[in-house]
């Protein structure tokens, strides 16, 4: 039948309820009913502006391609974060675990679009807990409510054959001419009428742009789902993902609040022939004419047209869904990165009715990251990667001759709060010694009191706390860290209990990429109370920025962190050797050290192939034991102190063992051609000179330093901070150029200030400022 009025007069020329744009998002709900749930990997992402892709929950449960896409796994193995959406048990959820979807496909769910979202929630509310697989109109609303902009899909609905006079159209087309999220599909499905589909988006107002896929843009076709070509042409053509991306920027920029068809072919290899595929298409619908009327209709055609073509259609289903989801993926990353130059407001709509809210069966991510995407105009010369935490300090005052607290009993005790944690500790001796403020501390705390007084100490101390992120109550263990020091009458440390859970159990290696990559650091200090893969990540995202890495131990028990077991003896350490170590350079103490060689020792990263050939052109014979005592004493010497500072050395080049009132034990690899090897000067402590070939190891050098003062037992404090204080010091050094052999001094003057204050870094320490400027200038 011809029309006897135009499609596109069938429909609204403006959507009939428009998304409401740029509304903060808040976190909200009734008191029995969470109105948006979404998984705390899901949130974090959205804040921290890591790249996210929407997908459908009916290719689960109402799919006929089968369970075995893997299409979050294809997400994450190009770069972003899936999102699974749908109604679980009458709760609109954003970021479905595969615990979840496996029981909605067991127990069975509705299919919901637009129509169908009210009715199942508010379903739920009366607790009539009903699941609900989500179409792309119904994925879209959910995925802009939790301010995801990119959905990647198999095949758009569009207007059936005769929708001039059945009305059969789909939902996905007004939805997209209401709601701003890229879609990333392989057009409509084939046995739809293409033009009369493309003449209702275009009155939607939404932007259909086909990838070129090196075709020039004039030959482009609007691909007809298993076949990449459908004879009509394309709207509209994109080159790449990049391009993509920046088309959807420009509608954040402009507000626009329509929705985006970006269209994929299918890959070639998997192509029906067009020819072959409309026959198939022709006889499919003549039969669901006339054996399938209304909503059996788009049923009935595929099981047919997988019967025709023996299975061939669902092969290539699923190769263009797997895809698509890809290239979903691979535009979220583009989009990521231009949002990092251009910042844009995220508008998520409705989201004051949305919650963020945990379930048992989802596992760690982060609920309230305190600021997003770290901006790549926040280059620094130090940024510090620890632990902050609120410190209390106890020291016995029972008076008497009784120095030390009784056990199993309460104690009389002057009780202090104070900001610490190695990290910050570090980061804030370092800015107390720094010109400008070119010291950034990456840390998190919990959303509570303690976290809220360490934030306000930050700022009041001129500390940035752009790096610092804050983990909602949702999150299991985001207890602000603190510390507990028991000291005795001596202020010597007799028992210390402490809390650093959220630090060692959180991890979120995409935005410490992103930190490193935005800050730029000259140095990076990495303390030990990450767990072991985070210390990994940490590392390698210094050396992937070409930033100098100092690792700081923290403890005895946390400084074999950086040697972690290798689960094949014969594999190949993360960590890098000499000439190109990951780590340059330690501050153990004469403990932390030990569990350092021993964790190297034992795990087998002291007997590799590239370990050994360093060693060897060390040329330090058995008789080196009178050179070792001669420069570090005989106590140090038969503690092993030298031994296992020259063995870690091929892994850290330069090792600063603190030794308390006995002073600090230099020992660093010299390259080749280092004047100190022929210095005069430096001659007693070159405790080896390579003989051998080697092209980078020129020898090896060691030297003590005598502490800096005697600091009478009255005049003590606190120890706490005094060994970050001493490694703040001498990172700022190092990153304005000055030599460490030159800055040990002016550190551990520093540490004696904190010696003496009660706080983790003694306010004196910014009074080295001017000393430290003349001290590098003089180098």
């Amino acid at each position: 039948m011809a029309l006897t009025r135009p499609l596109s007069k069938l429909l609204p020329k403006r959507p009939l309820l428009s998304m409401p744009s740029r509304r903060p998002y808040l976190i909200s709900s009734t008191p029995s009913h969470s109105w948006l749930r979404i998984h705390p990997e899901v949130s974090s992402a959205v804040r921290s502006n890591t790249p996210l892709v929407a997908l459908e929950s009916t290719i689960y449960t109402h799919g006929a391609v089968g369970n075995d896409l893997n299409l979050e796994q294809i997400v994450r193995d190009h770069g972003a974060i899936p999102a699974v959406c749908g109604i679980y048990a009458g709760q609109a959820t954003v970021g479905l675990t595969p615990e979840e979807i496996t029981t909605m496909c067991d127990q069975g769910a509705k299919k919901v679009s637009r129509r169908d979202l009210a009715y199942l929630i508010g379903q739920g509310i009366c607790g009539n807990k009903i699941h609900g697989g989500t179409t792309i109109a119904g994925t879209m609303i959910l995925a802009r409510q939790a301010g995801i902009r990119v959905f990647g899909t198999g095949g758009l609905g569009g207007v059936h054959q005769g929708g001039e006079n059945t009305m059969d159209i789909s939902a996905d087309l007004t939805e997209l001419g209401r709601t701003r999220v890229a879609v990333v599909s392989s057009g409509v499905k084939g046995f739809l009428d293409i033009p009369k589909t493309l003449e209702v988006l275009e009155t939607q107002g939404v932007l259909v742009a086909t990838f070129a896929d090196g075709k020039d843009q004039k030959e482009v076709d609007f691909p007809a789902f298993w076949a990449r070509e459908s004879g009509v042409k394309s709207p509209a053509v994109v080159r790449d993902e990049k391009e993509a991306a920046a088309i959807l920027l420009a509608q954040e920029k402009y507000d626009i609040e329509t929705g985006m068809l970006f269209v994929n072919p299918l890959p070639k290899e998997f192509e029906i022939p067009r020819s072959e595929m409309e026959e198939v298409i022709r006889i499919a619908v003549k039969e669901a004419e006339e054996k399938a009327p209304g909503n059996e209709n788009t049923p009935f055609v595929l099981k047919r047209i997988r019967e025709l073509t023996d299975g061939r259609s669902v092969i290539a289903n699923k190769a263009l869904v797997r895809d698509n989801v890809a290239r979903a993926a691979k535009i979220a990353v583009e989009f990521s990165k231009l949002v990092d130059g251009n910042p844009v407001t995220v508008g998520m709509a409705s989201a004051s009715n949305a919650t963020v809210t945990q379930q048992p069966t989802f596992s760690k991510a982060e609920t309230k990251p305190r600021v997003e995407k770290p901006k790549a105009d926040h280059t620094v010369d130090i940024l510090v990667a620890g632990s902050v935490a609120l410190d209390l300090n106890c020291d016995y005052s029972g008076g008497g001759k009784t120095v030390s607290p009784a056990l199993n009993t309460s104690n009389p005790a002057s009780i202090s709060q104070s900001v610490g944690g190695v990290g910050h500790n570090i980061a804030i001796a370092a800015h107390k010694v720094s010109e400008e403020n070119n010291v950034r501390l990456c840390s998190m705390v919990g959303d509570d009191i303690a976290g809220s007084t360490i934030l306000s100490s930050l700022s009041a101390a001129g500390l940035d706390t752009s790096y610092i992120r804050v983990l909602g109550h949702e999150y299991p263990s985001a207890r602000t860290a603190q510390y507990v020091a028991v000291n005795d009458a001596h202020k010597s440390l007799v028992l210390a209990m402490a809390d650093m859970a959220i630090i060692s159990t959180h991890s979120f290696p995409n935005y410490w990429n992103s930190a490193v990559n935005a800050s730029k650091p000259k140095w990076m200090v990495v303390d030990a109370n990450w767990a072991e893969h985070d210390i990994q990540t940490w590392i390698q995202a210094g050396h992937k920025y070409n930033a100098k890495i100092a690792f700081e131990p923290v403890s005895a028990a946390k400084a074999a962190r950086l040697f972690p077991k290798l689960k094949n003896h014969h594999k190949k350490p993360e960590l890098g050797l000499f000439p190109r170590p990951s780590v340059h350079l330690s501050t153990p103490n004469q403990y932390e050290l030990l569990a350092m060689y021993e964790a190297a020792n034992e795990n087998g990263y002291l007997d590799t192939h590239n370990w050994f050939p360093i060693i060897d052109a060390f040329g330090i014979m058995r008789g080196a034991r009178e050179q070792f005592v001669d420069i570090a004493g005989a106590a140090a010497t038969d503690a092993g102190i030298p031994v296992q500072s020259v063995n870690l050395l091929p892994y850290i080049p330069t090792i600063i063992t603190k030794l308390g009132s006995s002073g600090v034990l230099l020992t660093t690899l010299l390259e080749k051609g280092d004047p100190r090897i022929r210095d005069p000067e430096h001659a007693r402590w070159v405790v080896s000179r390579t003989l051998s070939d080697h092209p980078s190891v020129g020898g090896v050098y060691m030297r003590m330093f005598p502490a800096a003062e005697r600091v009478k037992e009255e005049d003590i404090v606190s120890v706490n901070g005094i060994g970050d204080t001493f490694t703040g010091v001498l990172i700022a050094g190092l990153a304005r150029g000055g030599e460490v052999e030159e800055l040990i001094d002016i550190a551990q003057r520093a540490a004696v200030f904190t010696l003496k204050s009660s706080k983790g870094v003694s306010d004196e320490v910014a009074g080295l400022r001017s000393e430290l400027r003349r001290i590098v200038a003089k180098q």
